[in-house]
């Protein structure tokens, strides 16, 4: 699966929940690589933030990131789109220190993003595969995410609150493809009895009947409403009973756990990268969801690439009679047995360290360890299946080193370790010439990495 990007671009417009300003966002496409950066146009030197977990500084009713003293909040609506548009690539720029909150859900980024259109882009997508369980949680809220290991991205979410009106509440997205039918109308949500100490805090000052389902469920005086709704600026409303006061009825009854589970995926678009695994949510909130991807930014941070998903049970893309026919080496100088995953920029490769290998009798004879320049060697072999699966007659060539860089030998191997190769392309193919980055690992463990030159030449 490749990157994918904007088609075009589009622009939408509105007001501010907090600040209430007019506010311009304007979509771009992105070159590959790039992820999602807001760029803020009102300010002098134009300044670019990136949407990553550590760029956050607040959540307080909305996400907020920054850059030394430029912010951008209310960015998850956009964010929660994007992502289920599959895009990886996009920047947003906008004239405010917010995103325009529109009817308060993210239908209308959706319906934007589906009239413009994506595009694929050469660039591998990088996902983050969740390997074992996951959890966070704050035990003051009763908040808590965990993420299970899956082969897709999927989201359950629950929510309970000390209300007449809205108490516990279910919602569930198992194919991300039911994103704009099933989640994207969700409305942002809140209680009657919350927006006064929101407008003390110089909140919600752009929030109305349109924009927010507003829940009514602790019996005031009429009196005190109208005052209310004269310090939000907003039209009187006689209230008889307790329940939600749009007029606007509910795009579904558990509205606003879907609205929940909307915001989840947009704070989830802050790892940078498109997650598999299942995300099962109690009570979330923006402060919980950060939580989430500031530990996953930890994880990816900690080593450039994750380790790659091995299923010994699954079918090899090559077997050990596929890789002779593309491969010239020979026992004893066949260093790969299977590759199981492909894709035009990148290769995982796999070998099986056994106690039989020709160099561990000299290697040591008290203490097997594989030479690390034969883990380069076995690096540069399962490249040299990438370039050569992609030409005709591979056998008539042979793969050649010609500058190694920025080895490090980290752990040794061992016998009964089983290596996972993983390398891809650093620069394009040219004249037959390719940068490669390699990386074997042994688990979860980098191994071994380096950098390398190799050039496939035709035999005569």
């Amino acid at each position: 699966m490749n990157q994918i990007t904007l088609k075009g671009e589009f622009t939408l417009k509105g007001k501010g929940l907090h600040t209430g300003l007019e506010i311009t966002a304007r979509f771009l496409p992105a070159p590959e690589n790039h992820g999602y950066k807001f760029k803020r146009i009102d300010l002098d030197d134009q300044p670019v933030i990136d949407a990553l977990a550590e760029n956050v500084v607040a959540t307080n009713r909305g996400t907020v990131i920054a850059k030394g003293d430029a912010r951008v909040s209310t960015i998850e609506h956009s964010l929660s789109a994007l992502y289920a548009a599959g895009i990886d690539n996009c920047l947003i720029e906008v004239d405010a220190p917010e995103m325009p909150i529109l009817d308060g859900s993210a239908l209308p980024y959706c319906e934007a993003i589906a009239q413009t259109g994506v595009v694929e882009q050469k660039a591998d997508k990088d996902f983050y595969y969740v390997k074992s369980r996951m959890e966070v949680s704050d035990p003051e809220t009763g908040s808590s995410i965990i993420v299970l290991p899956d082969d897709e991205f999927s989201v359950d979410v629950k929510i309970n609150f000390n209300s007449k009106v809205l108490n516990n509440q279910f919602a569930s997205l198992e194919h991300i493809g039911d994103y704009c039918d099933e989640i994207a109308s969700s409305r942002t949500f809140v209680f009657v009895r919350e927006i006064e100490p929101l407008v003390t805090n110089n909140l919600i000052k752009g929030g109305d009947l349109d924009n927010a389902i507003v829940i009514y469920d602790t019996p005031m005086q009429q009196s005190e409403l109208d005052r209310l709704a004269d310090l939000m600026g907003v039209a009187r409303k006689d209230v008889a009973e307790l329940g939600y006061l749009n007029e606007r009825p509910l795009s579904h009854e558990n509205e606003p756990a879907r609205h929940k589970l909307l915001d989840l995926i947009g704070d989830i678009a802050l790892i940078g990268r498109p997650l598999k695994g299942r995300v099962i949510a109690t009570r979330p909130g923006h402060s919980i969801n950060t939580k989430l991807s500031k530990k996953i930014r930890k994880d990816i941070k900690r080593q450039e690439v994750q380790a790659p998903i091995y299923n010994p049970n699954k079918e090899p893309l090559m077997d050990n009679n596929r890789i002779r026919e593309l491969l010239p080496h020979r026992y004893p100088m066949q260093l790969v047995d299977k590759v199981i995953e492909k894709g035009a920029n990148y290769i995982v490769g796999v070998k099986n360290i056994t106690a039989n290998e020709p160099f561990f009798p000299g290697h040591f004879p008290q203490e097997p360890v594989m030479p690390g320049v034969l883990q380069i060697e076995a690096m540069a072999q399962t490249g040299g299946l990438l370039v050569l699966s992609g030409v005709d007659d591979p056998e008539r060539y042979s793969t050649y080193f010609m500058k190694i860089d920025n080895v490090k030998f980290r752990q040794k191997v061992v016998p009964g370790d089983t290596l996972l190769f993983h390398v891809s392309f650093m620069t394009e193919l040219r004249r037959g010439c390719a940068m490669m980055k390699g990386y074997a690992f042994v688990g979860e463990k980098i191994v071994s990495e380096c950098e390398f030159m190799a050039q496939i030449i035709k035999n005569k």
